[in-house]
């Protein structure tokens, strides 16, 4: 079984960029595909960013489209997720999630079978 561990928020403000990173513990990264999610309070869960498992296929959500871009180092099984020009409503937990199996629907949070506990971005306006 896989564990995932995300890092890299913290702090910013209005216009900074950010990167977050997400580590598989416990099995190849290359196994899954990956991608991010975000959940501001009172919100519900958002989609950010799909990478493949290869590292060569990457699909951002609507809200962030232009300010994001994902990145795979499948031999430091980390998947990344750099955010530029963030915005106050940016501000949410953001978790990584992987699966196994083939992935229909990227977008949907259910397509996931592991999720790493997230890690809060807050910017500042």
């Amino acid at each position: 079984q896989v564990r995932l561990v995300e890092s890299g928020g913290g702090l910013v403000h209005v216009g900074d960029s950010l990167r977050l990173s997400c580590v598989a513990f416990g099995r190849p990264g290359s196994w899954y595909a990956m991608a991010w999610f975000r959940q501001a309070p009172g919100k519900e869960r958002e989609f950010v960013l799909y990478a493949d498992r290869t590292g060569f296929t990457f699909y951002s959500g609507n809200s962030v489209k232009g300010r994001v871009t994902g990145s795979r180092d499948n031999s430091k099984n980390t998947v990344y997720l750099q955010m530029n020009s963030l915005k106050p409503e940016d501000t949410a937990i953001y978790s990584c999630a992987a699966s196994r199996d083939h992935i229909e629907n990227y977008d949907y949070s259910g397509s996931y079978d592991y999720w790493g506990q997230g890690t809060q971005v807050t910017v500042s306006s």
